[in-house]
């Protein structure tokens, strides 16, 4: 059983989530994530305009007349949300926790999937792994992966990309679309996660909040780092002190997408104090466009 402030949580995220996934959102997710290969349809005969190189030959010779074979692109997708739950994103400035915009990401992503008939599964790390649940179909599995996330309590503070990006290399063997949810505070991942972005069709999500960025001026202020519990101790009210807040945030913004961009990785950030839904549309928008380019 599950106590009633969960439940609350899991019906208001079920309901936000239906808002967001409409017919447009899923849309454009189906144009921005193909299916991985080609599905026999049927024999038809051949009509002018055909392409020869789609004849049978086989039927042809058999009937005296041409046909040929038709194939439809295999559209289910296998969809991996690997979700960092690391004692950092228990913070936000606005409303929510990150962890909880994280959570609503992944009802987004899995409800945009089970939409498209595609398959999802979770696999949860701070700096281990600590949840994985199968890929799987339906709205009861997909209500299950919100369930879980929202009722997690992680075991471990930290981040290790690594651990995370190996531990996917052993369970899900076959291609998959992975989204890795993270704020990428971690380092030394780059070359798992190359290696990974090759085996499978990667998208980097990495998530902020507008207090990372601006300070305000409040003083002397004192915090801890929830991943090693250093504590820092310095006066908010100073100009040159909050501008180098700013500056070293958008430092680290600049750092990932730098990285991304190098690996030649999909990636998109999203702020918490915006509209992130219609962020990741326009994402999703602009990958449609780039995978037709390529055509």
């Amino acid at each position: 059983m599950i106590d009633r402030e969960l439940a609350a949580k899991i019906r208001r995220i079920q309901i936000q989530t239906g808002r967001n996934v409409s017919s447009t959102f899923a849309g454009e997710y189906t144009s921005a994530f193909k299916g991985h290969g080609m599905e026999f349809e049927e024999v038809r005969a051949y009509q002018p305009g055909d392409d020869i190189k789609s004849i049978d030959w086989n039927v042809t010779a058999r009937t005296g007349e041409p046909y040929i074979k038709r194939f439809r692109e295999e559209r289910e997708l296998t969809v991996i949300l690997v979700l960092d739950l690391s004692a950092s994103g228990n913070f936000g400035s606005t409303g929510k926790k990150r962890n909880d915009i994280a959570a609503e990401i992944c009802a987004v992503l899995s409800f945009s999937a089970i939409k498209n008939n595609d398959r999802v599964g979770l696999l949860v790390f701070t700096e281990e792994v600590e949840m994985f649940i199968p890929p799987g179909k339906g709205l009861t599995h997909t209500m299950r992966i919100i369930r879980e996330i929202l009722a997690f309590n992680p075991v471990g503070k930290g981040t290790s990309i690594n651990n995370a990006l190996a531990y996917l290399g052993k369970v899900q063997r076959k291609n998959a679309v992975v989204f890795l949810i993270s704020d990428f505070i971690d380092e030394g991942f780059e070359k798992n996660l190359k290696m990974m972005s090759e085996k499978h069709d990667l998208v980097a999500i990495s998530v902020s909040d507008p207090l990372e960025r601006e300070l305000p001026d409040c003083g002397l202020v004192t915090i801890r780092d929830a991943e090693t519990g250093q504590f820092r101790t310095f006066d908010s009210s100073n100009r040159k002190v909050r501008a180098q807040w700013t500056k070293a945030a958008e430092g680290r913004i600049q750092l990932v997408r730098k990285l991304m961009t190098s690996l030649g990785l999909d990636h998109v950030h999203l702020d918490t104090g915006k509209d992130w839904i219609h962020t990741l549309s326009v994402f999703f928008i602009g990958r449609q466009t780039r995978l037709e380019r390529r055509r």
